[in-house]
């Protein structure tokens, strides 16, 4: 009925039959432009070695993945840990008010990177017992230079409020934590406000980056940059010959990604210079 007389149709039906008929010419038109025969095109395109690899070769790609993977790993488990520690306890002499403590770090170097220092306390009462109270721990953080001056670091006194979860045993407490190391030494003097519990001791433990670790990640970091350079000068040699409208999408992508991750790796590497 509406084939034979389609003056009688309404008007939004045969709108919906035009925007319809109009958007299957479009999609057409798409297809064939994104044809790989579209003018002889897909000749011109910039050919992808992994396409033309041949079964040996494919092979081979993957066993030295996975043996350069394989050697990451074993590096990782064999290789020297990231974190190291060193105690510093210190005992209260059963005295009935705790008095600011006075902590000096062992001598750090720029390999260190980070340093924490945290806190266990250790309460004279039953092991069973579980409790958990807030109170208020004052910080004030020194660097001690080369000459020995000591140099306050902050302009006031920190005061945070911290709580204290006990059960068989108390959870470390996170006292100061410093990202960047500008002195050789650093003390720390630590306040406990209003925390009103037998107490029986306080182990402080420093913690930074094993200066073993820390070279070797600045080495394996210049090892990736150079290999990135090299895999972009050699990407972007290989393609000297091909003019940028007979790339695929694979050599877009690697366009981009190639130089962003020279940037990134650059960026780690300049500052990996300062521990040098």
């Amino acid at each position: 009925m509406d084939a034979e007389y389609p003056a009688f149709e309404p008007p939004l039906c045969s709108d919906l039959k035009h925007l319809c008929r109009r958007l299957r010419e479009a999609y057409r038109e798409l297809r064939e432009d994104l044809a790989p025969f579209r003018d002889d095109r897909y000749y011109r395109l910039a050919p992808m070695r992994l396409y033309t690899l041949s079964k040996r070769h494919f092979v081979l790609v993957f066993v030295v993945f996975f043996v350069c993977f394989g050697l990451t790993v074993f590096v990782g488990i064999k290789g020297p840990k990231a974190i190291q520690t060193s105690e510093a306890n210190f005992s209260l002499n059963n005295s009935k008010k705790l008095k600011p403590i006075l902590i000096r770090s062992n001598p750090l170097s720029t390999y260190n990177q980070q340093l924490w220092l945290t806190c266990v306390v250790e309460l004279n009462q039953s092991k069973e017992m579980s409790m958990q109270t807030s109170f208020l721990m004052t910080v004030k953080v020194d660097g001690v230079a080369l000459d020995g001056t000591t140099m306050f670091i902050h302009n006031k006194v920190h005061n945070r409020t911290r709580t204290l979860t006990c059960a068989e045993k108390c959870a470390e407490i996170i006292v100061a934590h410093l990202s960047y190391l500008n002195y050789t030494q650093y003390t720390v003097t630590v306040g406990f406000e209003h925390l009103r519990l037998p107490l029986k001791d306080v182990n402080f433990t420093w913690k930074t980056y094993d200066p073993a670790f820390s070279k070797m990640e600045i080495w394996f970091r210049f090892v990736f940059v150079v290999l990135t350079f090299i895999v972009t000068c050699l990407f972007a040699h290989s393609l000297r010959k091909f003019s940028m409208r007979d790339w695929g999408m694979e050599h877009k992508w690697m366009s981009i990604l190639l130089p962003l991750l020279l940037l990134y790796n650059g960026r780690k590497k300049v500052f990996d210079l300062l521990f040098a």
